[in-house]
């Protein structure tokens, strides 16, 4: 049980810090001076956060449902 609360809580500060990380309205690339185009595909650091936060995501509600569950 106590492993639970620990996955739920590091998951949900690693997903807090992967939310922040993506600027919202700007890519990663425009934050350090790439081009900004109307349409972009999600390429390098910035498609990686984006997987990482959904792969949190679904950690912290699967540690989540698990501690009410258990």
């Amino acid at each position: 049980m106590q492993y639970i609360n620990i996955i739920q809580i590091v998951s949900a500060v690693l997903l807090m810090v992967a939310v922040l990380l993506q600027s919202r309205g700007a890519s990663v690339g425009g934050v350090f001076g790439g081009g900004g185009a109307v349409y972009q595909t999600k390429r390098g650091v910035e498609k990686k956060l984006y997987i990482a936060t959904i792969i949190l995501s679904v950690i912290f509600f699967g540690a989540a449902l698990a501690n009410f569950l258990l």
